[in-house]
C-alpha cells in the first residue's frame, strides 16, 4: 500500500496511507456540506431582506434579490426603537458578561480551594438547584411581588448573571491549576484576592473566553425574560424581544410604523421580518472570530481531568 507524507505542526513528517486520505477527504466533505447547510439559511434571510415584498409574496424567499430594495431597513430605522434596543442589549451584554464572569470565576476558584470550608456542601447545593425548579408562577410572583422588578431591566439582567452549569464548568476548569500555585502565593505573603487576580486569572484565559462567550450569547439572544417582565410601558426592549414582536405581532408594528409613513397595504411584512433578523444578529456574528481560539482551547482544557 502506497504511503503519502505530510508535515505536522512541529515540522516532522507523518506518513498517511490511503485509508487515512479517504477518511480525511470524507471529513472535509462532511464539514463543508455542514458549513454550507448552516450558512445557506442566513444567506436566504439576507437576500430576502433586500427583495421587493411583491416578489416575495409571489415567488417566496430569495437567495439573490430580483428587485433590490432597502425599503424594509428604512422602515426599521423610521420606527425609532431599533437604536434604543441596540443600546439596551449592548449595555446589558457588556455589563452582564463582565459582572457574571467575575462572580463565576471567583465562585469556581473558591469551590476548588482545598482549604475552603464546606466547599462540597456548597457545590452540592449549587448543583441541586439545577435539578429542581419551583415553576413559572412562583418565579413570576417572586420577581414581581417580592422584588418588585416588573418593567425593570434588572428582571432581565439578574437571572442571566450566572447559572449552576457555568459555575460547575468553571470549577472543572480550575481543577487543571495545581493547588501548589496558591500555596506558593501564600508563602510569598499574598492575600486571597491577590493570588486570584495575579496568579489564577492569567491561567484561566481559555475558560474566561469560553464562559464569557456563553454569557454574551445568553444576554444577546435573550427574549423570554423580557416577554415575562417588560410590558408596553418599557419603550426600549432588548433587541431579540423586539425581533420577537416583529415576527409574532406584525399587525401591531403596522399600526405603529405604517400609520405614519406608509399605508398599511404597502408595509413589507415578510421582508420586514428578515431585515429585523439581520439587524439583530449582525454584531454578535463578528464577536466569535476574536474568541474562537480561546473558545476551542477552553473546551479542550475543560474536557481533560486534572
Amino acid at each position: 500500500m502506497s504511503n503519502t507524507n505530510t508535515k505536522s505542526m512541529n515540522g516532522t513528517k507523518i506518513k498517511l496511507d490511503i485509508s487515512d486520505k479517504i477518511i480525511r477527504t470524507l471529513g472535509y466533505i462532511l464539514v463543508t456540506v455542514y458549513a454550507i447547510a448552516c450558512v445557506f439559511p442566513f444567506l436566504i434571510i439576507l437576500g430576502t431582506s433586500f427583495t421587493s415584498e411583491a416578489i416575495v409574496r409571489v415567488e417566496g424567499v430569495q437567495l439573490l434579490p430580483k428587485e433590490f430594495t432597502t425599503y424594509a431597513y428604512e422602515l426599521i430605522l423610521k420606527a425609532g426603537t431599533i437604536g434604543g434596543s441596540y443600546i439596551v442589549t449592548i449595555l446589558m451584554t457588556i455589563c452582564g458578561t463582565s459582572v457574571g464572569l467575575s462572580i463565576i470565576a471567583m465562585t469556581g476558584y473558591a469551590l476548588q480551594r482545598k482549604d475552603f470550608p464546606y466547599r462540597n456542601a456548597i457545590s452540592f447545593y449549587i448543583y441541586f438547584t439545577s435539578l429542581f425548579q419551583a415553576g413559572l408562577a412562583p418565579y413570576y410572583l417572586v420577581m414581581t411581588q417580592l422584588y418588585h422588578l416588573k418593567d425593570s431591566y434588572l428582571a432581565v439582567f439578574l437571572p442571566l448573571l450566572m447559572s449552576p452549569w457555568l459555575i460547575i464548568l468553571m470549577k472543572n476548569f480550575v481543577k487543571a491549576i495545581p493547588h501548589e500555585i496558591t500555596e506558593s502565593g501564600k508563602i510569598d505573603g499574598a492575600g486571597d484576592m491577590r493570588i486570584f487576580v495575579s496568579l489564577i486569572l492569567p491561567m484561566l484565559k481559555p475558560a474566561l473566553a469560553t464562559i464569557g462567550l456563553f454569557l454574551a450569547l445568553g444576554y444577546w439572544n435573550e427574549w423570554y425574560q423580557s416577554s415575562l417582565f417588560l410590558s408596553s410601558k418599557v419603550t426600549y426592549k432588548p433587541l431579540q424581544y423586539n425581533l420577537y414582536e416583529v415576527v409574532n405581532k406584525v399587525q401591531s408594528l403596522k399600526n405603529s410604523v405604517a400609520g405614519t409613513y406608509v399605508t398599511l397595504t404597502d408595509l413589507p411584512s415578510e421582508t420586514l421580518k428578515m431585515a429585523t433578523a439581520m439587524v439583530s444578529c449582525g454584531p454578535i456574528i463578528f464577536l466569535y472570530p476574536f474568541v474562537q481560539k480561546y473558545f476551542i482551547g477552553g473546551i479542550t482544557v475543560g474536557a481533560v481531568k486534572g
